[in-house]
C-alpha cells in the first residue's frame, strides 16, 4: 500500500477521509473523518518520530543512532513539534468555521 495523501493534488488544501473500506468482509463506513496529524507528517518526519519513540525519548541516543549531533537532533525535534502544533491550530480554526 502507498502512503495516503493528506494535501490536494490540485489546490494543496487538506484532504479528508470520505470512506473506510474492510478488506476482510466488506463493509464501507462513509463520513467526513479528518487526517491524523502523525499521518500528516512526511515520510521522513514520521520516521523521525517513530525513531524518538524507540528511544524513549532520548535525544542523546537519537543522535548516536542517526549520526548527527544532539543541537542538529534538538532542531529536527523543534521543527517536527513546530509543524504539529500548527497543523493542531489549522484543525481548530477549522472546527470553529463550522
Amino acid at each position: 500500500m502507498s502512503k495516503m495523501p493528506s494535501v490536494c493534488p490540485a489546490c494543496e488544501s487538506q484532504l479528508s477521509v470520505q470512506r473506510l473500506y474492510c478488506n476482510s468482509c466488506g463493509t464501507a463506513v462513509e463520513g467526513d473523518f479528518s487526517v491524523p496529524v502523525f499521518l500528516q507528517l512526511t515520510l521522513e518526519e514520521q520516521a523521525f518520530v517513530m525513531r524518538f519513540l524507540q528511544a524513549s525519548g532520548s535525544l542523546k541516543e537519537m543522535a548516536g543512532h542517526l549520526g548527527y549531533s544532539y543541537p542538529k537532533v534538538r532542531n529536527m525535534l523543534d521543527e517536527v513539534i513546530g509543524k504539529v502544533q500548527l497543523m493542531e491550530q489549522q484543525m481548530r480554526k477549522g472546527k470553529d468555521e463550522h
